[in-house]
């Protein structure tokens, strides 16, 4: 697969996946192509040896693992971890707001958002929405308005002469996106609108009644090859659907002869700590249930993951903000991240096992280690690495404008990490 396909495949599950439950809708019909089996938490499993499996939590996080043709506890298992969720605008449970004539909805600010960038976009809305149906029976479903229908208009300048040196943007008062124009008197509500989309989206559904939704505004320009030479893609959500894409392939890809398991997290954005986050109990009670509860303890001893989360690149108007050694340049290949006070998990032994790998390829591979005088973020790496006890990489491609409204990686960068990725899935010892 040449990384023009690869990348023309990528930007077409970004295009799919404006939030979490839609990325994980795509990620199960891919493992449904092929061949991989659903479980379902709340049935008794019976494995088999060289079989491909996937199971969902809360419609938003997925693990898929191939048992491989070795016993796990014997030949460890070689695991990939990324994220499903983005930094957004989500829309609050009583939003509706009406101001001159104007219908918009208060929005409540989901992780470290870039909030400038947000502002005269084409934004459209999608998400899950919790509803009842004609028989009493309450159901789940996935929205995508597919179309711009909101708008956060920026001030003018001719209003804010100082705009341009310190305009700072309030996140209760300056986000509420616009909708649509109302007449006086008017007492349309939020759910109403959502009801009417639900019956355009699932006409034969039959429901009667909103009772709840998770819903995020995102950017409806869709994700595109930019660039003279379309050196660089640019898209909404990069960090991190690009990694669960890349992630996931490898598994799928692979030749299935080892224990091999990707596990793609909600809630990274917001510190990982729920049923269905890093920090929770998902993966760890997956592995309890493939290889029990003493042999998963083996087992780890002998396994490794990576975590692959995206990395920034280093920008060429602010190259001082990279350690003058560690800015890592887009389409120069995947990021190692080091930092030893553990923000990143990333030890000798396992950035040399992945060092190794992508020599033997003859691929690049930088490292990243932020400046000593500057703070560090962090991802899934240390806390699955603290949860299951698991030797562990922290990687990622180079981008810019990460935790922006739209975001920039490179082409070459993702092929070069699924290529790696791969090969790791596929190799005999990791630990």
């Amino acid at each position: 697969m040449a990384h023009v396909d690869f990348n023309r495949n990528l930007l077409f599950f970004l295009l799919k996946s404006p939030t979490p439950w839609h990325a994980v809708a795509q990620m199960t019909r891919m493992l449904d192509d092929a061949g991989f089996q659903p479980l379902d938490e709340r049935d008794v499993w019976q494995l088999e040896s060289g079989r491909g499996y996937y199971v969902v939590r809360n419609g938003s996080s997925l693990v898929a693992f191939r048992t491989g043709k070795e016993n796990p506890v014997e030949r460890g298992i070689r695991m990939v971890g990324a994220h499903s969720d983005s930094p957004c605008l989500k829309v609050k449970p009583n939003p509706e707001l009406r101001r001159k004539g104007y219908f918009q909805v208060g929005v409540e600010v989901y992780g470290g958002v870039l909030l400038n960038p947000w502002f005269d976009r084409d934004l459209s809305l999608a998400g899950r929405v919790t509803a009842i149906d004609d028989n009493g029976d309450v159901q789940d479903l996935l929205i995508d308005f597919r179309k711009a229908i909101g708008f956060i208009p920026s001030l003018a300048i001719h209003l804010d002469r100082e705009a341009n040196n310190s305009r700072t943007v309030n996140a209760q008062t300056d986000l509420p996106p616009v909708l649509m124009q109302v007449p006086e008197g008017d007492d349309t509500s939020f759910n109403e609108l959502l009801l009417q989309q639900i019956h355009k989206e699932h006409p034969d559904a039959g429901i009667a009644r909103v009772l709840g939704y998770e819903l995020s505004f995102y950017d409806a320009q869709p994700p595109a090859f930019v660039g003279l030479n379309e050196e660089f893609l640019a898209s909404a959500r990069l960090d991190n659907l690009l990694s669960c894409f890349v992630g996931l392939r490898a598994l799928i890809d692979n030749d299935g002869a080892e224990p091999a398991l990707f596990v793609c997290n909600d809630h990274e954005e917001v510190g990982s700590l729920s049923a269905e986050g890093a920090q929770g109990p998902f993966l760890s009670s997956v592995l309890d249930r493939w290889c029990g509860l003493e042999n998963r303890a083996r087992a780890i001893t002998r396994s490794m993951m990576i975590s692959a989360d995206n990395a920034h690149g280093i920008h060429p108007n602010y190259m001082d903000r990279h350690d003058e050694n560690h800015g890592p340049i887009i389409n120069q290949g995947p990021v190692i991240k080091v930092n030893h006070n553990q923000r990143y998990a990333t030890n000798s032994r396992s950035a040399a096992l992945y060092r190794y790998l992508s020599d033997e390829l003859g691929l690049p591979h930088q490292t990243f280690v932020v400046r000593s005088d500057m703070g560090c973020g962090s991802t899934i790496g240390p806390i699955t690495a603290g949860v299951l006890g698991v030797t562990t990489l922290d990687i990622g491609v180079p981008q810019w404008g990460m935790h922006s409204i739209r975001e920039l990686a490179g082409t070459r960068d993702s092929f070069i990490l699924y290529q790696v990725m791969k090969a790791f899935m596929q190799q005999a010892s990791v630990n």
